[in-house]
């Protein structure tokens, strides 16, 4: 069955850097689009970045391009999001997605930005 196991969350001050990952088995992850998402307390999922089966081409959120890096090892079978010059804002729940004929959703990971 499909598993995705996100990694990598906790608490940083403002400026700080996290890596979070994602495990991914059950289906063949090379030729799957993969997505970081996150929700906010109150506030809607939204999507972060994605990147495609090849990991040729990425897409980013306004609110994190320049900060903000998926990538993707199709050996590993996993895909990372380094954040760097996090903010408070960017505190949320992190979640790893896959879209394989459905939805797939990670349990997620916590990301708390604060002095």
């Amino acid at each position: 069955q499909v598993q995705l196991v996100e990694s990598g969350g906790g608490l940083v001050q403002p400026g700080g850097s996290l890596r979070l990952s994602c495990a991914a088995s059950g289906f063949t992850f090379s030729s799957i689009a993969m997505s970081w998402y996150r929700q906010a307390p109150g506030k809607e999922r939204e999507l972060v970045a994605a990147v495609t089966a090849s990991g040729g081409t990425t897409n980013y959120a306004d609110s994190v391009k320049g900060r903000f890096t998926i990538s993707r090892d199709n050996v590993k079978n996993t895909v990372s999001l380094q954040m760097n010059s996090l903010k408070p804002e960017d505190t949320a729940v992190y979640y790893c997605y896959a879209r394989i004929l459905r939805a797939y959703w990670g349990q997620g990971t916590q990301v708390t930005v604060s002095s």
